[in-house]
């Protein structure tokens, strides 16, 4: 196939990846909207933040598990085999959670949405690459915006829900009786049954399943084979790692270090989901034209440069250029680290291979919210970012080592 024939709005390859994309999108959607809504969710079900950080943390934990078992049984199997009770299983937890009543019940609703996203999330991925050779990156790209998408609707929302009337009000509109922190996750369950739907009706390949050896250490063994593949792991876990602890931090770091209002941190923090929208999809299709760790090695010098103005400069505005400049660069890193895993994994193997990365990147990344919150703790966020900002070098580093006599991905 060719970058002609691989068409990205049109044709099988192209239902198949706006219906994956949505899918995406919409469940990032339903993830993101917790955390605004932790506050409003802690008080009704009169629990503590522990707990309800432990629901979230079982997510995580539960999500970054599954990575490698279900990229392995959708090699062994068929891709839709995985994709389909994934979304099933999203659309149940979300369920869950619109009728949530007690703290258990929320928990048991995120240990569904850890098990559903984690279903989904390497067999889709595996699946766009298995349709889009020549167009790999650019179709990841557009695929991991949807990240962003859910993250600008998921503020949104938020923010409606929150407010209340009185932000009702502000545009116009009259106050929806009832709402509270449940109601967005109904339409959202309602709008994941509907792709699910759609998937089905669309897909052309079997549905298969049984039973498998997950081969775990032949997988890690083929992972780590040559300097530059190691390398390469190394470069994004640290990468990840750092965006673990930007990403849960950045709106308490404008509160409290640099002394924004609240609601101006939560319009900073939104403008990283409107760069990533545009940037992923661009990224990717460059990728696929130079090689993807020169992309990559690219959007992490950049985002060291960005994250020392973050932290130097104390305007409104100049802060804000910094912020959307660090979304720049990072945001480009998401599809070139799939699309690079993906180009080295051989045929049979690429679910395994994606899955098994995918899981040391989110389990190193779930350190990073660690390091900061103590690093805050007993220094200052300034040494905080410093570190973070030496990762990126060191990431950098690596990818570019990686270039260095290497062919055009």
């Amino acid at each position: 196939m060719t970058a002609r024939t691989e068409r990205l709005f049109s044709g099988y390859g192209g239902r198949m990846l706006v219906t994956l994309s949505v899918a995406w999108a919409t469940l990032q959607l339903g993830r993101f909207l917790l955390p605004p809504l932790l506050p409003s969710i802690i008080a009704d079900l009169g629990t503590t933040t522990v707990v309800a950080g432990l629901a979230l943390g079982t997510l995580q934990a539960v999500y970054a598990v599954t990575q490698f078992p279900s990229g392995r049984l959708s090699d062994r199997f068929t891709r839709p085999s995985l994709v389909v009770p994934g979304l099933v299983v999203l659309t149940a937890g979300f369920l869950v959670v619109s009728g949530t009543t007690t703290v258990w019940l929320f928990v048991a609703a995120a240990l569904l949405l850890g098990v559903g996203k984690g279903l989904f999330a390497v067999p889709s991925r595996a699946q766009l690459s298995d349709l889009f050779v020549r167009r790999r990156g650019q179709a990841l790209g557009l695929y991991a915006a949807g990240t962003d998408v859910g993250g600008i609707l998921a503020s949104v929302g938020g923010v409606v829900v929150t407010g209340g009337g009185a932000t009702m009000a502000v545009v116009g509109l009259e106050p929806v009786p009832g709402l509270d922190w449940r109601t967005p996750f109904v339409p959202v369950a309602a709008v994941l049954g509907l792709v699910c739907l759609a998937y089905v009706a669309w897909n052309r390949d079997s549905y298969r399943i049984g039973r498998t050896n997950v081969e775990l250490l032949a997988t890690i063994r083929r992972l780590a084979t040559t300097r530059r593949q190691r390398e390469a792991l190394v470069a994004f876990a640290l990468f990840y790692f750092v965006v673990g602890a930007w990403v849960n931090f950045l709106p308490t770091y404008l509160t409290n270090g640099k002394g924004f209002a609240e609601p101006v941190a939560a319009g900073l923090y939104a403008v990283v989901f409107v760069v990533g929208v545009v940037v992923k999809p661009t990224a990717g299709a460059l990728s696929d034209r130079v090689p993807r760790r020169a992309v990559g090695a690219g959007g992490l010098l950049l985002g060291v440069v960005a994250l020392a103005a973050v932290v130097t400069t104390d305007s409104l505005i100049a802060v804000g250029l910094a912020i959307a400049a660090y979304a720049l660069g990072y945001k480009a890193v998401f599809p070139v680290a799939d699309a690079t895993l993906l180009d080295a994994a051989p045929a049979d193997n690429l679910g395994a291979d994606l899955g098994a990365a995918r899981a040391l990147f989110l389990g190193v990344g779930a350190l990073g919210p660690v390091y900061m919150g103590w690093i805050a703790a007993v220094a200052s966020y300034r040494l905080a970012f410093t570190g973070l900002a030496g990762c990126l070098v060191v990431a950098a580093a690596l990818l570019l080592r990686g270039v260095v006599g290497s062919k055009p991905a």
